[in-house]
């Protein structure tokens, strides 16, 4: 076989580490697939996990044991404020504004550049969480839940208004949306197994009823929400269903003749 240089590896499992977040790959794995021993490919990880460092594209982390070996995980990086804020700017257009005081942000939910961006977020303070799949409500919450998912190396569940019937069948609940009427949401009993671990993830939350129907949807597969995570919360509501969601952006409520109010939450960095 012919020797592979050093630059030339590190390319290569730097591709493979990104393709496939937060799955550990063995010293062995890479040895292998260069012809290298275990030291070269161990110098190789640190160099690359200065590097990720560096620029801030996230985090390599090396894990020890028997099962151990390497994994990339997403994150914000250094500059997640900046980010984040920039967001913010463009939500905070007064053109924005739609009539009957509603705000316009589906382009920013249709940019993939942006939804990796926010997922990374997401992902980044979720990891010690352990999350077993990512939950989210259709259908503007699954660009995010997706990337979500992606980064975190966990299955994508989708709750829906109504089951096909080729999904078999289903547990339903009653919820009240934000409009303050009652909808169902359903999901199929093969989606999920018991005693698993759910991240809920989310593109909007105003009181919180949405959030509330996929909690109480894990309680019936008795499946245990260990965090909850939305794009968008609005800022002043008079009473809220769910306590401890962790959102990205804060909305200020929108009054006429004034652009919105966006702002990142208190715990971006």
């Amino acid at each position: 076989m012919e020797k592979i240089k050093r630059n030339e590896r590190m390319a290569a499992m730097m591709q493979i580490l990104t393709t496939s977040p937060n799955r550990i790959f063995t010293l062995s794995h890479f040895c292998e697939m260069f012809d290298a021993a275990k030291s070269t490919v161990s110098e190789d990880v640190s160099l690359l996990e200065k590097t990720v460092e560096r620029f801030g594209l996230g985090r390599l982390e090396t894990v020890t044991g028997a099962a151990g070996g390497v994994r990339y995980r997403p994150s914000g990086g250094a500059g997640q404020r900046d980010f984040i804020e920039g967001i913010c700017r463009k939500l905070s257009d007064p053109e924005r504004i739609l009539p009957g005081g509603f705000l316009y942000y589906s382009d920013i939910l249709s940019d993939p550049e942006l939804i990796c961006g926010m997922a990374g977020l997401i992902a980044g303070s979720s990891y010690s969480l352990l999350p077993d799949f990512v939950l989210t409500m259709e259908t503007k919450g699954i660009p995010v839940a997706t990337m979500t998912a992606r980064a975190l190396g966990k299955p994508l569940v989708i709750a829906r208004h109504a089951i096909k019937v080729y999904e078999g069948s289903a547990v339903n609940i009653p919820y009240v949306s934000a409009s303050g009427g009652i909808e169902t949401m359903s999901l199929p009993r093969r989606a999920v197994e018991r005693g698993k671990k759910a991240l809920i993830v989310d593109d909007f939350m105003r009181g919180g009823g949405t959030v509330n129907g996929m909690k109480a949807l894990m309680r019936e597969f008795e499946v245990d929400v260990v965090g909850v995570s939305v794009v968008l919360a609005v800022e002043e509501v008079d009473r809220r269903l769910v306590e401890n969601v962790r959102p990205l952006m804060l909305l200020g409520l929108l009054q006429d003749g004034e652009p919105p109010r966006v702002r990142p939450a208190d715990w971006i960095r």
